[in-house]
């Protein structure tokens, strides 16, 4: 083997820190973008946010304000001016220093009540804020313990009790076993199944339960009946009625609504299993659904697309988002000379650098989103005029060639970005599907999306007694010149979460 030095020339395509950079706010969300300028503006002392006119002119106004109350100061009114001008003293005009403008002030300012003008009266600061004393939704685990503490139960029991209802779901259920709830304490599993079954007498009904039967059953003892037949059974007695059985051994049949099939099992008839059926229907699966916090979160627009003059127009929206500049300090600062040392140079020389970079790149995104949206605008005309029905099949290349860039930009735009049009609040990802061939026009192709809401739309309007199975979806497609196959409609129905037509089925 030889040793022996070649000389080679290439490119090399190398992503510097600054493209990564660039690349990476492209593809933020608005939050996320939000936080990522906010990260800057903190670590970076050469960018300064440029605020708006308004706070301006407020600062403005403060100053001013500031300013005159200053002077005010600076140049009071000599107490024997006052006593000549009003002609007296405060003793003989009747007026008593505390009942001045500032005396009343301090007067109301305190906190007396009648029957504590003994106890020292406290300062405004002192009362909570508003935000304080808005009424705040009870959580599950709150509203058991409020009863556990209300119970007859001993200290000891309390405590179990409070670890059981610690280790609940949301849902209401215990999730684990009792033997897994008592490890680490000197409590037995026998009192963990004794305080349980005291907290499964709370309110909501059925809460504390390990699955869904016993679930059903707790909810099942507290109507203080038994319901739908009688087998053999007391009145007032769950056990062998044909509920109970249902609930037991036959969830899976009900679910599939295999009526015949559970009548015949418990050797009753349909009917009857009818009116089990609707006693179960009432009951609830999730007893800590009323106490789950649905929380609505406000999704904020990145872009606006409105119609001006017969044309539609893409407006970025960058409200709430700070608008940045290079420090005017520091540059007046560096442009004289008077940096300090090297090494202070070089540090706001690198800082420069990167701010000029930071605000190039989100000028480059915001043009970018832009021109992304304003070619959805163009592909997509229709939608935006007549509805969903009229969404054409689009595909990230289609933009890509029309704006003369790469798949990959267009797939880092359209992510976690919406638009608010006429047609409502939409992410950028809604417009691009895949087609369905059209039967009269080959040429041309039906959308995806427009296609799932013909299907939702049978579906609503199907009769609930004979639901529509997929071959006869797909056959009512093809008559509206839609080519699609069974196993098309059953994949899309199931992407929409909508059951198959055995479990659409109502016998009442």
């Amino acid at each position: 083997m030889k040793l022996r030095l070649d000389l080679k020339l290439s490119q090399k395509l190398i992503m510097t820190p600054q493209l990564q950079q660039a690349i990476k706010l492209l593809q933020l969300s608005r939050l996320e973008l939000q936080q990522s300028l906010a990260q800057h503006l903190l670590e970076n002392p050469l960018l300064d946010e440029v605020q708006t006119e308004t706070e301006e002119a407020e600062e403005a106004e403060e100053a001013e304000t500031a300013t005159a109350e200053k002077k005010t100061e600076e140049s009071p009114v000599s107490a024997s001016q006052e006593q000549s001008e009003e002609g007296g003293t405060p003793e003989e005009r009747g007026s008593p220093e505390e009942f001045s403008a500032s005396g009343w002030e301090e007067y109301f300012g305190r906190d007396r009540r009648a029957g504590d003008s003994e106890y020292p009266s406290s300062s405004q600061d002192e009362f909570p804020s508003y935000e304080q004393t808005v009424a705040k939704a009870m959580s599950l685990e709150e509203h058991l313990l409020w009863q556990l503490s209300l119970s007859g139960l001993s200290d000891r029991e309390k405590a179990l009790g409070r670890l059981i209802i610690g280790n609940l779901d949301d849902d209401g259920y215990l999730r684990i076993t009792l033997p897994e709830v008592v490890a680490g304490t000197d409590c037995t599993e026998a009192e963990a199944e004794s305080v349980l079954a005291d907290i499964q007498t709370f309110d909501p009904t059925g809460v504390g339960a390990r699955d869904l039967p016993e679930c059903l059953l707790l909810q099942l003892g507290h109507l203080g009946r038994n319901p739908i037949g009688s087998l053999g059974s007391r009145p007032g007695a769950l056990k062998g009625s044909i509920v109970e059985g249902i609930i037991l051994h036959h969830l899976k049949d009900l679910e599939k609504k295999q009526y015949a099939k559970i009548a015949k099992v418990l050797n009753v008839t349909v009917e009857e299993v009818f009116q089990a059926t609707k006693v179960i229907e009432d009951l609830e699966p999730k007893p800590g659904r009323p106490f789950t916090n649905t929380q609505n979160y406000v999704i904020v627009p990145d872009v606006f697309v409105v119609k001006n003059e017969g044309e539609w127009v893409v407006l970025l929206n960058d409200d709430g988002l700070p608008r940045m500049r290079i420090s005017p300090y520091y540059k007046q600062l560096m442009a004289s000379g008077q940096g300090g040392t090297a090494e202070t140079k070089a540090y706001m020389d690198e800082k420069l650098r990167a701010a000029q970079w930071v605000i190039r790149s989100i000028e480059q995104r915001n043009k970018t989103i832009i021109k992304v949206v304003s070619s959805i605008v163009k592909f997509q005309e229709q939608f935006f005029e007549h509805g969903v029905q009229y969404l054409k099949p689009l595909v990230l290349k289609q933009v890509a060639e029309d704006i003369g860039m790469h798949e990959s930009t267009i797939s880092r735009v359209t992510a976690n970005k919406y638009m608010y049009c006429p047609q409502g609040m939409l992410e950028l990802k809604f417009f691009f599907n895949a087609g369905l061939q059209r039967a009269d026009q080959p040429s041309d192709m039906h959308s995806s999306v427009s296609v799932r809401e013909m299907i939702k739309k049978m579906v609503a309007e199907e009769d609930a007694k004979r639901p529509l199975k997929d071959e006869e979806i797909a056959a009512r497609l093809r008559t509206q010149q839609v080519l699609i196959a069974r196993r098309t409609v059953a994949k899309y129905r199931a992407e929409e979460n909508i059951p198959t037509a055995s479990q659409r089925k109502r016998f009442f």
